[in-house]
Protein backbone atom coordinates (compact mmCIF):
# COMPACT_ATOMS: atom_id res chain seq x y z
CA UNK A 1 0.00 0.00 0.00
CA UNK A 2 1.46 3.35 -0.56
CA UNK A 3 2.31 5.68 1.44
CA UNK A 4 -0.01 8.64 2.32
CA UNK A 5 0.92 12.25 1.02
CA UNK A 6 1.04 14.71 3.17
CA UNK A 7 2.39 18.27 2.83
CA UNK A 8 6.10 18.92 4.19
CA UNK A 9 6.04 19.86 7.11
CA UNK A 10 5.99 23.53 8.18
CA UNK A 11 4.17 24.37 4.46
CA UNK A 12 0.57 23.99 5.26
CA UNK A 13 -2.16 24.43 3.22
CA UNK A 14 -5.04 26.58 3.20
CA UNK A 15 -8.32 25.54 2.96
CA UNK A 16 -12.08 27.69 3.02
CA UNK A 17 -13.76 29.15 5.42
CA UNK A 18 -10.14 30.26 6.56
CA UNK A 19 -8.72 31.45 3.51
CA UNK A 20 -11.94 34.15 3.34
CA UNK A 21 -10.36 35.54 6.50
CA UNK A 22 -6.78 36.12 4.51
CA UNK A 23 -9.07 37.61 1.53
CA UNK A 24 -10.57 40.09 3.83
CA UNK A 25 -7.06 40.86 5.04
CA UNK A 26 -4.98 40.90 1.95
CA UNK A 27 -7.89 42.81 0.48
CA UNK A 28 -7.79 45.41 3.45
CA UNK A 29 -4.05 45.96 2.79
CA UNK A 30 -4.41 46.25 -0.89
CA UNK A 31 -6.85 49.24 -0.77
CA UNK A 32 -5.83 50.85 2.06
CA UNK A 33 -1.96 50.82 0.02
CA UNK A 34 -3.80 52.09 -2.67
CA UNK A 35 -5.03 54.67 -1.00
CA UNK A 36 -1.28 56.26 0.09
CA UNK A 37 0.10 55.53 -3.24
CA UNK A 38 1.87 52.49 -3.67
CA UNK A 39 1.61 50.18 -6.40
CA UNK A 40 1.96 46.37 -6.60
CA UNK A 41 5.56 44.10 -7.58
CA UNK A 42 5.74 40.53 -8.19
CA UNK A 43 9.09 38.89 -8.18
CA UNK A 44 10.00 35.75 -8.53
CA UNK A 45 9.77 32.96 -5.83
CA UNK A 46 13.21 31.59 -6.98
CA UNK A 47 16.61 34.15 -6.70
CA UNK A 48 20.27 33.80 -6.77
CA UNK A 49 21.75 33.36 -3.57
CA UNK A 50 24.14 35.81 -4.13
CA UNK A 51 21.07 38.16 -3.38
CA UNK A 52 20.00 37.63 -0.16
CA UNK A 53 23.70 37.31 1.03
CA UNK A 54 24.93 40.29 -0.16
CA UNK A 55 21.36 41.89 0.81
CA UNK A 56 20.56 40.49 4.11
CA UNK A 57 23.94 40.04 5.48
CA UNK A 58 26.55 36.82 5.81
CA UNK A 59 26.10 36.93 9.56
CA UNK A 60 22.46 36.82 9.97
CA UNK A 61 20.41 33.70 11.41
CA UNK A 62 18.52 33.77 7.61
CA UNK A 63 21.73 33.67 5.49
CA UNK A 64 23.63 30.95 8.40
CA UNK A 65 20.77 28.74 9.22
CA UNK A 66 17.40 28.86 7.37
CA UNK A 67 17.83 29.52 3.64
CA UNK A 68 16.41 26.53 1.33
CA UNK A 69 19.41 26.50 -1.05
CA UNK A 70 20.19 24.13 -3.39
CA UNK A 71 22.15 23.98 -6.98
CA UNK A 72 20.19 24.06 -10.12
CA UNK A 73 20.88 22.00 -13.17
CA UNK A 74 23.68 24.16 -14.28
CA UNK A 75 25.44 23.91 -10.58
CA UNK A 76 24.14 28.01 -9.94
CA UNK A 77 23.69 28.48 -6.28
CA UNK A 78 19.93 29.26 -5.81
CA UNK A 79 17.40 30.34 -3.14
CA UNK A 80 13.71 30.22 -2.44
CA UNK A 81 13.35 33.68 -1.17
CA UNK A 82 13.23 33.98 2.86
CA UNK A 83 11.88 37.77 2.63
CA UNK A 84 10.72 40.32 0.00
CA UNK A 85 13.02 43.67 0.31
CA UNK A 86 16.38 41.82 -0.98
CA UNK A 87 14.56 40.82 -4.35
CA UNK A 88 12.65 44.57 -5.15
CA UNK A 89 15.58 46.08 -4.84
CA UNK A 90 17.10 43.62 -7.46
CA UNK A 91 14.28 44.98 -9.41
CA UNK A 92 14.21 48.11 -8.94
CA UNK A 93 18.22 48.00 -10.15
CA UNK A 94 17.64 45.52 -12.93
CA UNK A 95 14.72 47.60 -14.08
CA UNK A 96 16.49 51.19 -13.55
CA UNK A 97 13.65 52.54 -11.76
CA UNK A 98 15.50 55.69 -10.88
CA UNK A 99 15.64 56.91 -14.27
CA UNK A 100 12.11 56.47 -15.02
CA UNK A 101 10.41 58.22 -11.92
CA UNK A 102 12.31 59.86 -9.09
CA UNK A 103 10.02 58.02 -5.86
CA UNK A 104 8.71 54.37 -6.22
CA UNK A 105 6.44 53.12 -4.07
CA UNK A 106 6.28 49.61 -4.16
CA UNK A 107 4.02 46.91 -2.52
CA UNK A 108 4.09 43.00 -2.66
CA UNK A 109 2.46 39.66 -1.13
CA UNK A 110 3.38 36.11 -0.93
CA UNK A 111 5.12 33.29 0.43
CA UNK A 112 8.69 33.10 1.68
CA UNK A 113 10.46 30.28 2.91
CA UNK A 114 12.90 29.72 6.09
CA UNK A 115 14.11 26.44 7.74
CA UNK A 116 13.61 27.70 11.15
CA UNK A 117 11.97 26.47 14.32
CA UNK A 118 8.30 26.42 14.22
CA UNK A 119 5.96 28.23 16.66
CA UNK A 120 2.50 29.70 16.85
CA UNK A 121 2.12 31.86 13.71
CA UNK A 122 5.69 31.14 12.44
CA UNK A 123 6.01 28.14 9.70
CA UNK A 124 8.62 27.22 6.86
CA UNK A 125 6.77 28.52 3.84
CA UNK A 126 4.83 31.75 5.34
CA UNK A 127 3.45 34.70 3.87
CA UNK A 128 4.35 38.30 3.99
CA UNK A 129 3.11 41.49 2.64
CA UNK A 130 5.59 44.27 2.09
CA UNK A 131 5.89 47.99 1.38
CA UNK A 132 9.29 49.80 -0.20
CA UNK A 133 9.74 53.51 -1.19
CA UNK A 134 12.20 54.40 -2.77
CA UNK A 135 14.12 57.68 -3.49
CA UNK A 136 12.42 59.87 -0.58
CA UNK A 137 15.53 60.77 2.31
CA UNK A 138 12.93 62.77 4.74
CA UNK A 139 11.77 60.54 7.57
CA UNK A 140 8.42 61.72 7.28
CA UNK A 141 8.01 58.70 4.87
CA UNK A 142 8.87 56.42 7.42
CA UNK A 143 6.37 58.06 9.96
CA UNK A 144 3.78 58.20 7.09
CA UNK A 145 4.33 54.10 7.06
CA UNK A 146 4.06 53.71 10.32
CA UNK A 147 0.58 55.56 10.60
CA UNK A 148 -0.69 53.88 7.53
CA UNK A 149 0.14 50.20 9.48
CA UNK A 150 -1.96 51.71 12.74
CA UNK A 151 -4.47 52.67 10.23
CA UNK A 152 -4.89 49.25 8.84
CA UNK A 153 -4.68 47.29 11.82
CA UNK A 154 -6.88 49.56 14.01
CA UNK A 155 -9.05 49.33 11.16
CA UNK A 156 -9.63 45.49 11.58
CA UNK A 157 -10.24 45.53 14.95
CA UNK A 158 -6.58 44.74 15.82
CA UNK A 159 -6.59 46.43 19.47
CA UNK A 160 -3.63 47.29 22.38
CA UNK A 161 -1.13 48.21 19.43
CA UNK A 162 2.21 49.54 20.82
CA UNK A 163 4.36 51.32 17.80
CA UNK A 164 8.02 50.85 19.10
CA UNK A 165 10.56 53.54 17.47
CA UNK A 166 14.54 53.60 17.54
CA UNK A 167 17.39 54.92 15.36
CA UNK A 168 20.00 52.55 14.61
CA UNK A 169 21.79 55.72 12.31
CA UNK A 170 24.62 55.50 10.08
CA UNK A 171 27.65 53.04 9.51
CA UNK A 172 29.66 55.45 11.57
CA UNK A 173 27.72 55.70 14.08
CA UNK A 174 26.83 52.14 14.61
CA UNK A 175 30.92 51.46 14.51
CA UNK A 176 31.04 53.65 17.26
CA UNK A 177 28.55 52.02 19.20
CA UNK A 178 29.66 48.67 18.29
CA UNK A 179 32.62 49.12 20.05
CA UNK A 180 30.64 51.01 23.24
CA UNK A 181 28.58 47.65 23.24
CA UNK A 182 31.37 45.11 22.28
CA UNK A 183 32.75 46.23 25.78
CA UNK A 184 30.29 46.43 27.99
CA UNK A 185 29.25 42.76 26.56
CA UNK A 186 33.09 41.62 27.17
CA UNK A 187 32.66 42.02 30.96
CA UNK A 188 30.68 38.90 31.27
CA UNK A 189 30.69 37.09 27.91
CA UNK A 190 31.51 33.54 29.41
CA UNK A 191 28.00 33.87 30.91
CA UNK A 192 25.84 34.58 27.54
CA UNK A 193 24.63 31.98 25.68
CA UNK A 194 26.74 30.11 22.61
CA UNK A 195 24.89 32.07 19.42
CA UNK A 196 24.97 35.63 21.63
CA UNK A 197 29.37 34.93 22.07
CA UNK A 198 29.32 34.12 18.29
CA UNK A 199 27.19 37.26 17.57
CA UNK A 200 29.94 39.18 19.50
CA UNK A 201 32.68 38.49 16.64
CA UNK A 202 30.42 38.54 14.01
CA UNK A 203 27.35 40.79 14.36
CA UNK A 204 27.64 42.57 17.89
CA UNK A 205 24.08 44.26 17.54
CA UNK A 206 22.32 40.86 17.23
CA UNK A 207 22.99 40.21 20.84
CA UNK A 208 20.31 42.96 22.03
CA UNK A 209 17.78 40.54 19.52
CA UNK A 210 18.29 37.21 21.98
CA UNK A 211 15.64 35.89 23.75
CA UNK A 212 17.26 34.22 26.58
CA UNK A 213 16.27 35.67 29.47
CA UNK A 214 19.87 35.22 30.79
CA UNK A 215 21.21 36.95 28.13
CA UNK A 216 18.45 39.96 28.32
CA UNK A 217 19.14 40.43 32.04
CA UNK A 218 22.80 40.63 31.43
CA UNK A 219 22.47 43.14 28.60
CA UNK A 220 19.39 45.19 30.21
CA UNK A 221 22.06 48.17 31.45
CA UNK A 222 23.58 48.33 28.30
CA UNK A 223 24.86 51.67 26.36
CA UNK A 224 22.01 52.98 24.17
CA UNK A 225 22.66 53.32 20.43
CA UNK A 226 21.04 56.77 20.34
CA UNK A 227 24.27 58.01 22.79
CA UNK A 228 26.29 57.18 19.71
CA UNK A 229 24.25 58.99 16.52
CA UNK A 230 25.75 61.68 14.57
CA UNK A 231 23.76 65.31 15.13
CA UNK A 232 22.46 64.57 11.40
CA UNK A 233 21.02 60.64 12.60
CA UNK A 234 19.47 62.75 15.68
CA UNK A 235 18.05 65.06 13.60
CA UNK A 236 16.55 62.69 11.09
CA UNK A 237 15.14 60.37 14.07
CA UNK A 238 13.46 63.77 16.07
CA UNK A 239 11.93 64.66 12.60
CA UNK A 240 10.36 60.80 12.34
CA UNK A 241 9.04 61.65 16.17
CA UNK A 242 7.49 64.93 14.92
CA UNK A 243 5.85 63.38 12.09
CA UNK A 244 4.31 60.49 14.12
CA UNK A 245 2.92 62.80 16.12
CA UNK A 246 1.79 65.41 14.00
CA UNK A 247 -0.08 62.67 12.53
CA UNK A 248 -1.65 61.46 15.55
CA UNK A 249 0.44 57.86 16.02
CA UNK A 250 1.59 57.00 19.95
CA UNK A 251 4.90 55.39 20.32
CA UNK A 252 7.27 54.74 22.27
CA UNK A 253 11.43 55.32 21.83
CA UNK A 254 12.89 51.86 22.28
CA UNK A 255 16.57 52.31 22.34
CA UNK A 256 17.27 48.92 22.16
CA UNK A 257 15.19 47.55 18.99
CA UNK A 258 18.18 46.95 16.20
CA UNK A 259 16.12 44.51 13.37
CA UNK A 260 18.07 41.47 12.56
CA UNK A 261 18.92 42.67 9.40
CA UNK A 262 22.22 44.09 8.30
CA UNK A 263 21.05 46.03 5.80
CA UNK A 264 18.57 49.01 8.01
CA UNK A 265 19.96 52.29 8.49
CA UNK A 266 18.33 55.28 10.28
CA UNK A 267 14.67 54.99 11.49
CA UNK A 268 13.27 51.10 12.10
CA UNK A 269 10.23 50.31 13.91
CA UNK A 270 7.81 47.37 14.89
CA UNK A 271 4.28 47.28 16.17
CA UNK A 272 3.57 44.59 18.94
CA UNK A 273 -0.14 43.35 19.61
CA UNK A 274 -1.27 41.90 22.55
CA UNK A 275 -3.75 39.15 21.36
CA UNK A 276 -4.24 35.75 23.42
CA UNK A 277 -3.80 33.99 19.93
CA UNK A 278 -0.22 35.16 19.69
CA UNK A 279 0.87 35.42 23.36
CA UNK A 280 1.00 38.37 25.82
CA UNK A 281 2.76 40.40 23.40
CA UNK A 282 3.81 39.66 20.08
CA UNK A 283 4.94 41.31 17.02
CA UNK A 284 3.15 41.44 13.61
CA UNK A 285 5.19 44.25 11.32
CA UNK A 286 8.70 45.24 11.32
CA UNK A 287 10.53 47.27 9.36
CA UNK A 288 12.76 50.86 8.58
CA UNK A 289 14.89 52.31 6.43
CA UNK A 290 18.08 51.05 4.65
CA UNK A 291 19.56 53.82 2.36
CA UNK A 292 22.87 51.94 1.89
CA UNK A 293 20.84 48.50 0.31
CA UNK A 294 20.28 50.07 -2.80
CA UNK A 295 24.15 50.85 -3.62
CA UNK A 296 25.28 47.93 -1.92
CA UNK A 297 23.62 45.82 -4.88
CA UNK A 298 25.16 47.41 -7.91
CA UNK A 299 22.46 50.22 -7.85
CA UNK A 300 22.68 53.83 -7.51
CA UNK A 301 22.97 55.73 -4.53
CA UNK A 302 18.84 56.01 -3.05
CA UNK A 303 17.53 56.16 0.00
CA UNK A 304 15.04 53.56 0.63
CA UNK A 305 12.16 53.25 3.52
CA UNK A 306 9.75 49.62 3.76
CA UNK A 307 7.95 47.41 6.08
CA UNK A 308 7.17 43.47 6.15
CA UNK A 309 4.12 42.46 7.82
CA UNK A 310 3.61 38.44 8.94
CA UNK A 311 0.31 37.11 6.82
CA UNK A 312 -0.17 34.36 9.36
CA UNK A 313 0.11 36.34 12.54
CA UNK A 314 -2.20 38.92 11.09
CA UNK A 315 -5.02 36.61 10.46
CA UNK A 316 -4.65 34.78 13.99
CA UNK A 317 -4.72 38.46 15.74
CA UNK A 318 -8.55 38.91 13.67
CA UNK A 319 -11.19 38.59 15.91
CA UNK A 320 -14.12 36.08 14.65
CA UNK A 321 -14.65 32.71 13.17
CA UNK A 322 -13.41 32.40 9.76
CA UNK A 323 -17.39 31.36 8.51
CA UNK A 324 -17.93 34.98 9.66
CA UNK A 325 -15.56 36.13 6.79
CA UNK A 326 -16.74 33.79 4.00
CA UNK A 327 -18.91 35.62 1.26
CA UNK A 328 -22.38 34.48 1.39
CA UNK A 329 -24.73 34.07 -2.17
CA UNK A 330 -26.71 36.66 -2.98
CA UNK A 331 -29.19 34.41 -3.81
CA UNK A 332 -29.85 30.66 -4.17
CA UNK A 333 -31.93 29.16 -6.88
CA UNK A 334 -34.18 26.26 -6.31
CA UNK A 335 -35.95 24.43 -9.06
CA UNK A 336 -38.98 21.71 -8.54
CA UNK A 337 -38.95 19.22 -11.93
CA UNK A 338 -36.98 18.63 -14.88
CA UNK A 339 -38.02 21.74 -16.73
CA UNK A 340 -37.12 23.89 -14.08
CA UNK A 341 -34.11 22.77 -13.26
CA UNK A 342 -33.08 23.24 -16.88
CA UNK A 343 -34.76 27.35 -16.34
CA UNK A 344 -32.65 27.87 -13.57
CA UNK A 345 -29.98 27.72 -15.15
CA UNK A 346 -30.51 30.46 -17.40
CA UNK A 347 -31.90 32.39 -14.86
CA UNK A 348 -28.58 31.94 -12.59
CA UNK A 349 -26.69 33.26 -15.78
CA UNK A 350 -28.99 36.07 -15.97
CA UNK A 351 -27.90 37.02 -12.62
CA UNK A 352 -24.92 36.43 -12.63
CA UNK A 353 -24.27 38.76 -15.27
CA UNK A 354 -25.93 41.33 -13.54
CA UNK A 355 -23.28 40.93 -10.81
CA UNK A 356 -25.02 39.37 -8.10
CA UNK A 357 -23.32 35.64 -6.64
CA UNK A 358 -25.29 33.05 -7.58
CA UNK A 359 -25.61 29.19 -6.21
CA UNK A 360 -27.82 26.20 -6.79
CA UNK A 361 -27.83 22.10 -6.69
CA UNK A 362 -26.35 20.65 -9.89
CA UNK A 363 -27.45 17.18 -8.11
CA UNK A 364 -30.91 15.92 -8.20
CA UNK A 365 -32.08 16.65 -4.86
CA UNK A 366 -35.40 17.56 -3.10
CA UNK A 367 -36.84 21.05 -2.47
CA UNK A 368 -36.32 20.47 1.37
CA UNK A 369 -32.72 19.48 0.67
CA UNK A 370 -32.26 22.77 -1.42
CA UNK A 371 -33.72 25.00 1.11
CA UNK A 372 -31.13 23.20 3.77
CA UNK A 373 -28.42 23.63 1.26
CA UNK A 374 -29.42 27.43 0.64
CA UNK A 375 -29.61 27.82 4.47
CA UNK A 376 -26.29 26.43 5.80
CA UNK A 377 -24.42 28.86 2.71
CA UNK A 378 -26.07 31.56 4.70
CA UNK A 379 -27.45 32.82 1.15
CA UNK A 380 -29.32 36.11 1.37
CA UNK A 381 -32.68 35.59 -1.06
CA UNK A 382 -33.73 32.22 -2.17
CA UNK A 383 -35.56 32.12 -5.98
CA UNK A 384 -38.32 28.95 -5.97
CA UNK A 385 -38.75 28.12 -9.77
CA UNK A 386 -41.29 24.91 -10.63
CA UNK A 387 -43.61 24.28 -13.54
CA UNK A 388 -46.33 26.40 -12.17
CA UNK A 389 -44.01 29.59 -11.94
CA UNK A 390 -42.47 28.84 -15.85
CA UNK A 391 -46.45 28.61 -16.75
CA UNK A 392 -47.11 32.08 -15.14
CA UNK A 393 -43.55 33.11 -16.05
CA UNK A 394 -43.14 34.00 -12.15
CA UNK A 395 -40.61 33.21 -9.53
CA UNK A 396 -40.78 32.75 -5.72
CA UNK A 397 -38.81 35.37 -4.18
CA UNK A 398 -38.25 34.33 -0.20
CA UNK A 399 -36.03 36.97 2.13
CA UNK A 400 -34.05 34.70 4.38
CA UNK A 401 -33.59 36.98 6.72
CA UNK A 402 -37.05 38.18 7.31
CA UNK A 403 -38.83 35.02 6.49
CA UNK A 404 -40.99 36.19 3.87
CA UNK A 405 -41.93 35.38 0.34
CA UNK A 406 -43.70 36.75 -2.08
CA UNK A 407 -44.56 35.74 -6.14
CA UNK A 408 -42.73 38.45 -8.44
CA UNK A 409 -42.93 38.59 -12.49
CA UNK A 410 -39.74 36.65 -13.85
CA UNK A 411 -38.09 39.90 -16.06
CA UNK A 412 -38.37 41.94 -12.66
CA UNK A 413 -36.15 39.35 -10.77
CA UNK A 414 -32.59 40.83 -11.56
CA UNK A 415 -33.75 44.69 -10.58
CA UNK A 416 -35.48 43.49 -7.69
CA UNK A 417 -32.82 41.48 -6.63
CA UNK A 418 -29.94 44.06 -7.89
CA UNK A 419 -31.85 47.00 -5.57
CA UNK A 420 -32.33 44.47 -2.64
CA UNK A 421 -28.93 43.73 -2.29
CA UNK A 422 -27.65 47.23 -2.39
CA UNK A 423 -30.17 48.21 -0.33
CA UNK A 424 -28.61 45.68 2.14
CA UNK A 425 -25.08 45.90 2.02
CA UNK A 426 -25.55 49.79 2.54
CA UNK A 427 -27.19 48.50 5.62
CA UNK A 428 -31.14 50.49 4.12
CA UNK A 429 -34.29 48.76 4.69
CA UNK A 430 -36.09 47.04 1.66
Amino acid sequence: MAETLKSVRGMNDLLPPDSAKWNYFESRCRELFARYGYQEIRTPILESTDLFSRGIGEATDIVEKEMYTFPDKNERSMTMRPEGTASCVRAYIQHSMHRKEPVTRWFYSGPMFRYEKMQTGRYRQFYQIGVEAYGVAEATVEAEQVAMLYELYSSVGISDLTVLINSVGSGEDRGRYREALTAFAALFKAELCGNCQRRLETNPLRVLDCKVKTCKALLKDSPSILDSLSEASTAHFEQAQEALTSMGVPFTVDARMVRGLDYYTGTVFEIVASTESLGTQSTIVAGGRYDGLVESLGGPSVPAVGFALGVERAILSLDGDPEEYRAKPDVFVVSRGEAAAVAKLGLAAELRAAGLCVEFEHRATSIKSQFKRADKLGSHFVITVGDEELAAETVKLKDMSERTEEEVPRTEVPRLLDRRVKRMTEGGEF
